[in-house]
C-alpha cells in the first residue's frame, strides 16, 4: 500500500526526469555552440607545436606532425605547403650532406651568381676573433681563391662584451681584405646575433642589393653546416611568392672540421620558430627554459 506522500512523489517523478533531460540537451547544445565559435589556432601556434614536437621526439612525432600539418593547411593552405616542404627538408638524412672539408667542391658556378655565406662565431670580449672563426675564414679564403668571381657574405653582429665598436662580420671582412680578397666581392651583414637572424638579414641584403646572386654555399664549422642549410633554405621557402620559386638556393658547403661542438634538433626547432618571428619562444629554447609540457602529448 502506497502512502499519499509516496504517491505524489511518484506522480512528479516523470516531470522531474523531463526537466533533467531538457537541461542536459541545453548544456550539450551550449557546448557545441562554444566549440563552433572557438577561434582556430594561429599559424605560428601550430608551427611552434610542430617544431617543438620534432625537436623533442624526432621520428616518434611523425604521426602527430602529419596531423598538425593538416590542421595548418586547413588554417592556411600556403603556410601548410611551405611548412610541409620545410619539414621534409628537416627530416631528410641528406640535410647538410655531403660535407666538403677545407674548400668548396669542384663544378660550382664561378660567377657572380654564387655567394659564399660565412657564418659568424662569438668574438672575444676585446673584439678579437676566436680560433674557430679564424678557421672558418681560412676555409672561406681557399674557396674564394678557387672561385675568384664569387661574392662572399660575412654575417654576424656585435658580440664582444667589452667592445661595442666591432662586429663579427666587420672583423671577418677586414681579415679577408688583408688576405687579398677584393673589397667589391665582400658583403657585410653585421646586425645578427643568431643563425636564424643570419638567414633573415642575409636574404634581405642579397635579394635587394645583389640580384645576380642565385646560389649560396654555406661556410662554417662542420657541426653547424646542417643548421645553416636548414635555416637559409627555410627562409627562402617562407619568402618565395610560390613554392618552387625561391630566389636563393643553397647548393653546397665548405666546412672546418671542429674538434667538438653539436647543435641539437631542439636548437634547430628554436631557430625555425625564430624565423616565424617568435623571438621570445626561440630564446627560451636556446637557453633551455622552454617547458615542453606546455604542449599536448604526442598521443
Amino acid at each position: 500500500m502506497v502512502s499519499e506522500a509516496g504517491t505524489k512523489n511518484y506522480r512528479y517523478y516523470p516531470c522531474l526526469m523531463a526537466w533533467m533531460l531538457m537541461l542536459c540537451i541545453i548544456l550539450s547544445l551550449t557546448g557545441c555552440i562554444n566549440a563552433s565559435v572557438a577561434e582556430p589556432r594561429s599559424v605560428n601556434e601550430i608551427v611552434e607545436e610542430i617544431a617543438v614536437d620534432y625537436g623533442t621526439y624526432g621520428e616518434k612525432a611523425k604521426d602527430k606532425i602529419n596531423s598538425l600539418l593538416k590542421e595548418l593547411s586547413n588554417a592556411d593552405a600556403a603556410a601548410g605547403a611551405r611548412w610541409t616542404r620545410i619539414l621534409d627538408l628537416w627530416m631528410s638524412p641528406q640535410l647538410g650532406e655531403p660535407l666538403h672539408y677545407d674548400v668548396l667542391p669542384d663544378s660550382l658556378p664561378d660567377s657572380d651568381e654564387l655567394c659564399l655565406v660565412v657564418l659568424g662565431f662569438q668574438l672575444n670580449p676585446d673584439g678579437s676573433m676566436k680560433e674557430e672563426l679564424l678557421q672558418r675564414l681560412n676555409v672561406a679564403l681557399k674557396s674564394l681563391q678557387k672561385y675568384p668571381k664569387a661574392y662572399v657574405l660575412c654575417t654576424g653582429g656585435g658580440t664582444a662584451s667589452e667592445n661595442d665598436l666591432v662586429s663579427e662580420a666587420g672583423e671577418m671582412a677586414k681579415w679577408l681584405s688583408e688576405q687579398g680578397i677584393e673589397k667589391k666581392r665582400i658583403i657585410i651583414e653585421d646586425n645578427s646575433i643568431t643563425t636564424a637572424q643570419n638567414a633573415i638579414f642575409s636574404y634581405d641584403i642579397l635579394t635587394s642589393l645583389y640580384p645576380s646572386v642565385k646560389k649560396i654555399a654555406i661556410v662554417s664549422s662542420d657541426y653547424h653546416i646542417a643548421t645553416g642549410e636548414l635555416l637559409f633554405r627555410a627562409e627562402a621557402i617562407l619568402r618565395a611568392s610560390t613554392i618552387g620559386k625561391e630566389k636563393l638556393e643553397v647548393i653546397s658547403n665548405a666546412a672546418w672540421k671542429a674538434p667538438s661542438g653539436t647543435l641539437s634538433a631542439m636548437f634547430q626547432a628554436g631557430a625555425l620558430i625564430e624565423l616565424c618571428g617568435d623571438v621570445e619562444t626561440a630564446f627560451e629554447i636556446y637557453y633551455d627554459n622552454y617547458d615542453i609540457h606546455d604542449l599536448p602529448p604526442l598521443n
